[in-house]
C-alpha cells in the first residue's frame, strides 16, 4: 500500500521539508535574477548535486512554477508565481495592517493618529486610530485633506525632487482652509526644504483652526512609502513637546517598518497610486 508524507517516518518527513525548503531557495534565487539561470550557475551558488537540482526543477517545471528557457538548460520563474502573488496581494490591507500600530501611538500620545499617501492633489488617509478621550481631533480612515495645508502631505511633497511637486499641487493659489495655509509655492517650497531638512513637517494651524499636526515618513529600502502623524489642539502640541512627540513617532514607525506585511501592503498602494511617467516632471 502506498504511504502518505503524514506516515512517513520522521527521516522521511525531513527528507520532504529539506526538498521543500531547497525548492522555495531555488525560487527565490530565479526571482533575485532578471535573467534566466542555468543549471551551472545554481550548482555554483547553491553547492547541491547535479542530479539533485535536476529533479528539484523538474517538479518546479512540471508545475509551472518554473519555465526551461533553453538547453544550456537555464530556467526563470513561471506564471504560477505570478498567481500566487496576485491572490497574496489580494489580500493586503494597508489600514487594516497598521490599526494597532496607530492605535498604540494614540493611546501612548493622547492625540489622533494618522497614516496617509498622496493620490494626486491630496493625502489620502489609509488609517486614522482616535485617543479615548473627549477632546480630540475627529477624523476617518479614507478621509483626504488639501497636500499643502496638512503635515502628512506636506512630508511626503519633501521627499520629492522640486521638478515632480507641480504634479502633487493645485494651481496657485492654492485653497486658503486658515489665515496660516500656505497658498503660493514659494512659500511652500521654502516650507518644504526646512522641513527636508528637519526629518518632519509640522502644520501649524494651517488646515483647520486650533489644530497641530507632526508627521514623519516610514522610509524603507530608499523608498518613502507613506507618512504617519500626531493631530491634536494646539495647546497641546506646542514646540517644548516635539521632542516627545516625535520620539514616539519614530517608536512607531520602527515598528510599522518591522512589519514585512505592512511594509508590502504599503508598496502596493503607493506604486498603484502613482501617476503616469510623462506626468512626474514638467
Amino acid at each position: 500500500m502506498k504511504r502518505t508524507i503524514d506516515e512517513d517516518k520522521p527521516a522521511a518527513a525531513n527528507y520532504h521539508a529539506h526538498a521543500l525548503a531547497r525548492g522555495l531557495a531555488l525560487l527565490e534565487r530565479l526571482a533575485r535574477s532578471r535573467h534566466p539561470v542555468t543549471l551551472s550557475e545554481l550548482y555554483e551558488e547553491t553547492g547541491l548535486p547535479k542530479s539533485t537540482l535536476v529533479r528539484l526543477l523538474s517538479v518546479l517545471a512540471e508545475t509551472q512554477y518554473v519555465v526551461r528557457v533553453d538547453e544550456r538548460p537555464s530556467f526563470r520563474l513561471g506564471h504560477k508565481v505570478l498567481e500566487l502573488s496576485t491572490a497574496y496581494v489580494s489580500t493586503l490591507d494597508a489600514g487594516a495592517s497598521a490599526r494597532s500600530h496607530l492605535a498604540d501611538l494614540a493611546a501612548r500620545t493622547g492625540q489622533t493618529a494618522n497614516l496617509g499617501v498622496l493620490d494626486g492633489t491630496q493625502v489620502l488617509h489609509l488609517c486614522v486610530e482616535e485617543p479615548d478621550r473627549p477632546i480630540r481631533y475627529l477624523s476617518m480612515s479614507g478621509s483626504r485633506d488639501d497636500n499643502h495645508a496638512t503635515g502628512l502631505g506636506k512630508l511626503l511633497l519633501s521627499r520629492m525632487a522640486e521638478d515632480e511637486l507641480p504634479v502633487y499641487l493645485p494651481a496657485e493659489p492654492y485653497s486658503r482652509k486658515t489665515e496660516r495655509t500656505l497658498t503660493g509655492y514659494a512659500e511652500l517650497l521654502s516650507d518644504l526644504r526646512d522641513t527636508r531638512e528637519r526629518g518632519y513637517a509640522f502644520d501649524d494651524n494651517e488646515n483647520s483652526v486650533g489644530l497641530r499636526c507632526l508627521a514623519i515618513a516610514l522610509d524603507a529600502g530608499g523608498e518613502t512609502l507613506a507618512s504617519i502623524s500626531v493631530s491634536g489642539p494646539a495647546g497641546e502640541l506646542e514646540p517644548e513637546r516635539h521632542p516627545t512627540l516625535l520620539a514616539e513617532l519614530r517608536a512607531t514607525a520602527a515598528a510599522m517598518l518591522a512589519d514585512h506585511e505592512l511594509v508590502t501592503a504599503l508598496r502596493v498602494v503607493t506604486r498603484s497610486l502613482l501617476p503616469p511617467a510623462e506626468g512626474r516632471s514638467r
